[in-house]
């Protein structure tokens, strides 16, 4: 889900960037040649399988790092998290850096293209070798896995950054930047699926039980196809958009904006809270599934509810028709898991569709609220669930998905909207800082819920490949899926109280621009100014 959301806060750039640069990095205003030639599907499809190729292996580290790290590759938890978090505050302090070097990138092919080419092998190596095992022994496989880690981040960066970018400069058409969303939107799907459903079944399945092995096969699947579909978007993309500098605010002046926007400050902070929970407990899962709940009611479970049937069912069609039977896994918190995932994207896309029109009729900030305060209660409750709770988990789950579903689009519509606010008090438009400042932000809080992982589960005693752990162990876990997970939501839904763009505001805020750009455009075009 992580993944998603880094993609969903791209896609509203591309919305929201008619008066800004081809870069989400430039300082300074830009306004683009206007191009309004549409996009075909095959450019749509091609620049969506980016997407793709990126949550394959970025949303697998995110959801499964810590889990990769201490009961597959054996290293401490306490090292894990230092692993995660070091490699992920490089990471995100390459991401300025990156967008510099892309926006002064200049070939025959473009500005951002060329990056997708030359980093797609390179990104799939590196994920291959960082879920690799090799048995250098214990100081040497933390060696391996810090370096293996942070360069698979810079590569991610230097690959995403120009990716994302590159939407901003196919067409000026802003109904066409929004058909592209929506075709990046079902790639990212598709991977989430296959990541958050299908990969500990199919690591299982790979590695016959050897989730070494497994790991290993799946990534190099992965990296293979990923490299395949950046270089099939890089082939039928075109960069058509031209940048045409228009003014040169200085970085003080536009950092002066930034911190004198309360709004701006709200909404950083709201980011930096909301991703600090998401790898939290979407990291902690596996570890709930496997050591806290009970494997023989999460076997009673899915067979009531036919999942064993359905896949009995599946496999009479397969062997029917002369196929081989698709061998799911016997291991009841495996299923479980993937079954619980499955449930939490379906009702986050139910939700998703509700966000607008609740939006439109109850204001982005009220509906962002309530519906983030609502998610987070359906994660705190799971304190109070005991190990035998299958089915009423599974139903928070559900309500879980749906509210959070909600908030998804707001979070980044009301980023756009604070860059708006900044225009209209500032008479000066820094989009491409706001959103930045907000990408750091964003990173900054995936690097710490990534970390708090390990972390917690270092200091609650965990321990890898134990038959079952200390009550204290499984304690600690019960709180990071729960109470540890639900307070920076908690917090972020406090510091709304502090955010000022209500509805009224809105509406005030876009009328006012309107006419000033209006008046702006009658001054330039009228005869004295020509």
């Amino acid at each position: 889900m992580m993944l998603w959301l880094v993609e969903f806060r791209e896609a509203w750039i591309a919305r929201t960037s008619s008066y800004t640069g081809v870069s989400i990095n430039d300082k300074n205003l830009i306004t683009m040649s206007i191009t309004t030639e549409k996009l075909s599907v095959t450019e749509k499809v091609g620049y969506s399988l980016g997407d793709l190729a990126a949550n394959l292996i970025f949303q697998t580290l995110v959801t499964f790092i810590a889990f990769f790290y201490t009961d597959v590759y054996g290293i401490p938890a306490a090292q894990a998290a230092a692993i995660t978090f070091v490699g992920g505050i490089v990471g995100a302090l390459f991401t300025p850096v990156m967008g510099i070097i892309a926006d002064r990138t200049s070939t025959r092919w473009g500005k951002f293209r060329p990056w997708v080419l030359w980093t797609a092998i390179p990104f799939g190596g590196l994920a291959l070798l960082a879920f690799s095992t090799p048995n250098f022994g214990e100081g040497g496989k933390v060696i391996y896995a810090y370096a293996t880690y942070i360069c698979l981040l810079l590569i991610y960066s230097a690959n995403n950054l120009p990716y994302s970018a590159l939407s901003g400069v196919l067409t000026g058409s802003m109904a066409e930047r929004n058909s592209l969303s929506s075709y990046r939107f079902v790639a990212v799907m598709v991977a989430q699926f296959i990541i958050q459903v299908l990969l500990l079944p199919l690591v299982l399945i790979l590695g016959d039980g050897d989730k070494a092995v497994g790991f290993e096969k799946a990534m190099l699947f992965f990296s293979i196809t990923g490299a395949i579909f950046f270089i099939i978007t890089f082939l039928t993309t075109r960069e058509r958009v031209k940048p045409v500098i228009e003014a040169t605010n200085s970085i003080a002046q536009d950092l002066g904006d930034l911190f004198r926007n309360m709004p701006w400050i709200v909404m950083l902070v709201v980011t930096v809270l909301i991703f600090i929970t998401l790898p939290l407990k979407g990291g902690m899962y596996i570890y709930y599934f496997q050591n806290y709940l009970s494997e023989s009611h999460l076997a009673s479970f899915l067979q009531d509810i036919g999942f064993n049937g359905f896949i009995a069912g599946l496999n009479a069609v397969l062997t029917g028709i002369g196929l081989t039977e698709f061998t799911w896994p016997k291991d009841a918190p495996t299923s479980a898991f993937s079954l619980f995932n499955g449930c939490g994207i379906i009702m986050m896309i139910v939700g998703i569709g509700f966000s607008k029109r609740l939006a439109d009729k109850f204001g982005k900030r009220n509906v962002f609220a309530i519906a983030l305060f609502i998610s987070t209660v359906f994660i705190a409750i799971f304190y109070f669930f005991s190990p035998e709770s299958i089915g009423i988990i599974f139903l928070s789950q559900l309500l879980h998905g749906f509210f959070y579903g909600i908030t998804i689009p707001l979070l980044w519509a009301m980023i756009a909207d604070v860059a708006d606010y900044s225009e209209w008090k500032n008479n000066r438009r820094a989009t491409a800082i706001v959103f930045s400042a907000m990408i750091l932000g964003l990173k900054g809080g995936l690097t710490i819920g990534s970390s708090l992982v390990a972390g917690i589960l270092a200091m609650y005693s965990y321990q890898a490949g134990l038959p079952q752990q200390a009550p204290d162990t499984i304690a600690g876990i019960q709180l990071a899926v729960s109470l540890y997970a639900s307070l920076p939501f908690f917090l972020a839904v406090a510091c709304m109280a502090f955010y000022a763009i209500n509805k009224k505001m809105e509406l005030t805020i876009e009328a006012d621009l309107t006419a000033r750009r209006q008046s702006a455009a009658t001054n330039t075009a009228s005869p004295e100014n020509t």
